[in-house]
């Protein structure tokens, strides 16, 4: 196994060999393939991003590399003309910037290339390949990652383009397919409830019993569905509550008074640590008459229970606690498991475009290349036989040149179409490398990718 890293840690020299075909690979670790501590171990901060990346740019090989760190994957992604290389190179500094056994590493990375290296982008950008299909941070965090990554100039051409189409299937999948409509967490899930109670949340009150993280959840949603209303939190410390309500623009009240409150409320979300039922059909009931029929609606997400389930029993008031919110969450998987097969093809179809223009990408310079040593060569040929010709008028003379362009295009649209698409049985860079030495064209190639 050959040595990567010199004495400072940096990936050492590794003397080219021969040209490559530029190529796509994905290195990564994730949810699926290595435990949480692990994964903490394995993560990038920002800082250490930037790091990697400019000692990434340096190692030979590498053309292009950016770093995606979450808490769910670690994943480097690149374009290199010698995948093993670039592979161990990664591999190497990792394990000793992050203090692992590289045997350890190697048995939960997972290594894409080629078609499936795109095909594994797509699919995180679409939220495909995350813990909980559909989830919408994902996509955000890729953004962030790309932009560090291109302010690093380390970036270019094809990552460039992979990263933009990556984010535009994304996009498609989002509006095209009901994948992230449904709502798969507890807090997200007293929403969806409660707004197939009241057709709109817009307007109504809204009553936060307890100010933990569930509640602020819940709260988070609240307020991103509903255009206007009134939020009141109340809480057993009431300084921790007036915190909270200031955050979202509400007012904070104190636990005793909140039977006061069930007459002008529309909705409670309770989440609190006590041991006994905060609200009882006692407070409820009396309350109900004062209503004249308008609904009540209580989420209980707290464990052991804070609404008394006999309030349930009373006419208008509905009571849902974290078991009834469990049983829309399983249903919601499942429509979004639903909704993946229609994701999956979106992303398959980008797949074969996005390979389509990047397999044609390595012909296009050999084209050229060809293409400017024929009309090279027509010109200084065309040019002698004018000189010979001087009772040729100017329009004899452009004659001859567009007939001379007419040629040398019929002459190259077979090797064209051939070397786009030589047939999926045969190697592609045999053909190229045999037009180069058959045409001499290094010179002009290397000009043109230049």
């Amino acid at each position: 196994m050959m040595n990567s890293q010199n004495g400072n840690g940096e990936p050492a020299d590794i003397p080219k060999t021969g040209p490559e075909m530029s190529e796509i690979v994905l290195i990564g670790v994730n949810h699926k393939t290595a435990p949480v501590e692990l994964r903490e171990k394995l993560a990038f901060s920002g800082e250490e991003t930037q790091n990697a990346l400019k000692l990434y740019q340096k190692t030979p090989y590498i053309n292009e590399v950016m770093i995606l760190s979450t808490c769910n994957r670690v994943e480097v992604l690149m374009v290199t003309d010698n995948r093993s290389h670039a592979i161990e190179a990664i591999l190497s500094f990792i394990a000793g910037t992050k203090a692992i056994p590289q045997a350890q590493l190697k048995k939960c990375t997972y290594i894409h290339s080629g078609t499936r290296s795109i095909q594994h982008v797509f699919r995180v950008a679409s939220s495909l390949d995350s813990m909980m299909i559909g989830e919408p941070q994902i996509l955000g965090q890729l953004k962030k990652a790309f932009k560090t990554a291109v302010n690093q100039k380390s970036t270019g051409l094809i990552l460039n383009r992979l990263m933009h189409k990556a984010f535009s299937v994304a996009k498609r999948v989002r509006s095209e397919t009901g994948i992230g409509g449904h709502a798969v967490s507890i807090s997200y899930a007293a929403v969806e409830l409660a707004r197939k109670i009241f057709d709109t949340l817009d307007g109504k009150t809204i009553l936060l019993v307890g100010a933990g993280e569930m509640a602020e959840l819940a709260v988070e949603h609240l307020i991103h569905n509903t255009s206007s209303g009134n939020l009141l939190v109340a809480n057993r410390t009431l300084s921790v509550g007036v915190e909270l309500a200031n955050r979202y623009n509400g007012n904070a009240i104190r636990l005793e008074e909140i039977p006061e409150k069930l007459k002008t409320v529309d909705i409670i979300i309770s989440s609190t640590g006590s041991p006994n039922y905060i609200i009882t059909k006692a407070h409820v009931k009396p309350t109900m008459r004062l209503r004249k029929n308008r609904p009540l609606f209580f989420i209980d997400i707290a464990v052991p229970r804070d609404i008394d389930p006999a309030i349930n029993r009373i006419s208008d008031a509905y009571v849902y606690d974290i078991d009834d919110l469990q049983g829309v969450i399983t249903e919601n998987i499942e429509t979004r498991n639903a909704e993946s097969i229609k994701a999956e093809r979106i992303v398959d179809e980008s797949v074969i475009k996005f390979t389509d223009w990047h397999e044609r990408l390595d012909v296009i310079p050999t084209i050229i290349a060809l293409k400017n040593k024929l009309n090279g060569i027509a010109k200084m040929e065309l040019s002698k036989t004018l000189q010979t010709l001087k009772h040729l008028s100017s329009n004899d003379q452009m004659a001859f040149e567009r007939m001379t362009a007419s040629l040398i295009k019929k002459i190259l649209h077979d090797p064209t179409l051939f070397l786009k698409n030589p047939g999926s049985h045969r190697n592609k860079s045999v053909y190229l490398d045999f037009t180069c030495k058959l045409f001499n064209l290094d010179k002009e190639r290397d000009e043109t990718i230049r």
